[in-house]
């Protein structure tokens, strides 16, 4: 036994004794211009190394730095720098023949700043211009034997992604690996890639690629998966944080490039979605499914359908998009036909509506066509809403309302029924316009306009059209009939002809007042005087009709 041992340990001392005499006799500078020669050749970008080393165990010559050049004419800074770069050599013919063969490039936590330009190009874009030719200028035999290279892989890395004129801050992107294998510029070859996002967020592409676009390495073709997981669009800056949109998402996309157009589709699985500014976090995740057609040089799109996903219904959306300018703009149209309300409740809050305070809407169906254009400084979304057969659950519309006392019998108890409410809104970032009919049983109908502020602050002036026996109340009734019989009559007609609302206060917790003593000084006397009096107005018993019918409907609740 101990004789063996001895052995393996004299060849162990044999092959370490060898490698440092190899490493002693070749002097791995020597190749050093060979190297930068013939990959600022392939490249079409100056490259520099740093001091190389050979080590003889991995193989390779090591480079205590890498800088390849950036393209001038977005930026002076490197396109990329490593702290190290391993090149993986065929030994044999290192040591026998000194010719070098590449075989792999490793680079160590390197920094890769890319640039977008307003022209759609890259700072990427001119890389390999030129590649698939000869890298050897000078006579020296080619250190890329058919210009492949078996693998091409970066550790630890960093990158960092900006825009011309520049659009916020860069999106910087940790802990970036990626490896080729057998890249090849005029050949198809497998990649991956894996980075961190800004807060919790991954992001993993596994895919092919190529042949590299020797006029616009950016326009290479490529088909590739990405799984995404945590991304928060606020935090990696690709949504102003001003634009009011946040989630936390999970995305699956699969994405197909010919090099002029990429086509995209997938599905987002959004937790704690906002889609308006002044919305609320969904209280369930909301999933979305889409399929995108993206123009890669102008940086424009087509949304062939964005399916808004709750429960068992979805809400489409199509249109276009352009993210090529400063701000990024869109046309398009949300269409939603007969959507089940009870599944629309977690996307209430996520698109700024606020019920209000304990109130929930329950059963019925919502239809809409919205028409969403601008962009995130000033949208504009605009189209009719409409919801049938609900129920406004833990709100009593007749306690809300002022100034009804004689309609004493508008009572919808903790629940309002709706059977009916249409409105065409009109929404920008300063708040909420919109056209309003409704049709509520315990009432009636009312219909006008007014605002809601970014605030939530209501300012409405509705005409509400007391038609039921429900609405005129059998209380008002017993009042008016006490004053005389016909006041009833006439009280009822100037019910049925409309009584004004105002509509104050917030979304969480609206003010209604029933204008109903105006409206009596301006009617109830003509009616009084032809039905009441039989126009004899003499005796001033109208004027006193008048005061009682007031006193009652003003009266306060």
């Amino acid at each position: 036994m101990k004789t063996w041992m001895k052995a393996v340990l004299g060849g162990v001392g044999v092959v370490v004794v060898g490698a440092a005499v190899l490493q002693l006799l070749i002097n791995a500078n020597t190749f050093r211009p060979i190297l930068e020669t013939q990959l600022t050749t392939a490249l079409g970008r100056q490259v520099k190394l740093g001091d190389l080393s050979l080590s003889v165990f991995s193989g390779s010559l090591v480079a205590s730095d890498l800088s390849i050049a950036g393209d001038p004419n977005f930026s002076t800074r490197p396109f990329l720098i490593a702290k190290q770069l391993k090149i993986g050599v065929e030994m044999r013919s290192l040591i026998f023949s000194r010719q070098l063969e590449v075989r792999s490039f490793e680079a160590i936590g390197p920094e890769i700043h890319l640039v977008r330009g307003a022209n759609g190009t890259w700072n990427f874009s001119t890389l390999g211009r030129g590649g698939a030719g000869s890298t050897a200028k000078t006579g020296e035999p080619s250190a890329f034997p058919g210009l492949t290279v078996g693998l091409i892989s970066i550790k630890d890395g960093r990158a960092i992604v900006e825009s011309l004129p520049a659009q916020g801050k860069p999106r910087v992107y940790e802990h970036l690996n990626a490896s080729i294998e057998q890249f090849s510029f005029s050949k198809a070859f497998p990649f991956m890639m894996s980075a961190s996002l800004p807060g919790d967020g991954t992001v993993n592409v596994t895919g092919t690629a190529g042949p590299v676009n020797q006029q616009d390495a950016a326009m290479t073709a490529l088909d590739a998966k990405a799984v995404v997981k945590h991304l928060d669009p606020v935090v990696t800056g690709f949504v102003d944080p001003s634009v009011g949109v946040s989630m936390l998402a999970d995305i699956d996309v699969h994405a197909v490039s010919n090099g002029v157009t990429l086509v995209s589709d997938g599905t987002v699985r959004a937790e704690r979605l906002v889609l308006l500014k002044g919305g609320s976090a969904a209280p369930k995740p909301v999933e979305l499914s889409y399929k995108v057609t993206h123009m890669l040089k102008t940086n424009q799109g087509q949304v062939q359908d964005l399916a808004v996903k709750t429960g068992a219904v979805a809400a489409h959306v199509s249109g276009t998009y352009d993210i090529a300018t400063e701000v990024p703009v869109v046309n398009l149209k949300l269409v939603g036909q007969s959507l089940p309300i009870d599944e629309l409740q977690a996307l209430l809050p996520a698109v700024g509506v606020k019920l209000p305070n304990g109130s929930v809407l329950r059963g019925g169906t919502l239809t809409t066509t919205l028409a969403i254009s601008g962009s995130a400084k000033d949208s504009v979304i605009s189209g009719p809403v409409q919801l049938d057969n609900t129920h406004l659950s833990g709100f009593d519309l007749g306690s809300k309302i002022s100034g009804l006392a004689a309609l004493g019998g508008v009572k919808s108890g903790d629940t309002t029924n709706i059977q009916t409410l249409r409105t065409t809104v009109r929404v920008t970032n300063a708040g909420v316009r919109a056209d309003i009919y409704a049709s509520i049983p315990a009432v009636g109908e009312a219909s006008g306009a007014g605002t809601v502020a970014a605030g939530g602050a209501l300012d409405f002036r509705l005409t509400a059209k007391i038609t039921t026996a429900q609405g005129i109340g059998q209380a008002g009734v017993g009042l008016l009939t006490a004053l005389n019989g016909g006041a009833g009559g006439a009280a009822s007609t100037v019910a049925k002809n409309g009584v004004p609302m105002i509509i104050t206060g917030t979304t969480s917790n609206p003010i209604i007042t029933a204008d109903v003593k105006g409206l009596l000084q301006k009617n109830v006397g003509n009616l009084l005087g032809g039905q009441l009096l039989g126009g004899q107005k003499g005796n001033g018993q109208g004027q006193k009709a008048v005061d009682a019918l007031t006193s009652i409907f003003g009266k306060k609740r």
